[in-house]
């Protein structure tokens, strides 16, 4: 496909043009062809998380997150590191109020 291109003041004729991205709704575009193994197990391969495809970190963030397993035995009864929710007067009648609907205490 030839096309006039217009380049500032410049008229460059006949470029060759082509077309890269496929068409979606073009009957010819979208015919069925053979899956092709390699392509398909390397697409699976990188769908995978981090863990499952290297044996250790790639990059200085992923160092963060990479051991599951907790630095300090997390205790349930230990205060210092377990906040749980407390129920007062008031906060029960906050939850009282915001369940019955009454916007007028926001």
């Amino acid at each position: 496909m030839k096309r006039r291109v217009r380049s500032g003041t410049h008229l460059m004729c006949s470029l060759e043009v082509h077309t890269i991205t496929r068409k979606p709704m073009s009957w010819h575009d979208n015919l069925e062809e053979p899956a092709d193994a390699r392509f398909l197990n390397l697409i699976h391969h990188t769908a995978q998380g981090p863990r499952k495809k290297y044996p250790e970190t790639q990059t200085e963030n992923q160092e963060v997150g990479w051991d599951l397993e907790p630095l300090v035995n997390p205790e349930r009864h230990d205060r210092r590191l377990n906040y749980f929710r407390v129920c007062s007067d008031i906060t029960l009648y906050k939850a009282k109020t915001w369940g019955l609907g009454d916007d007028r205490h926001k």
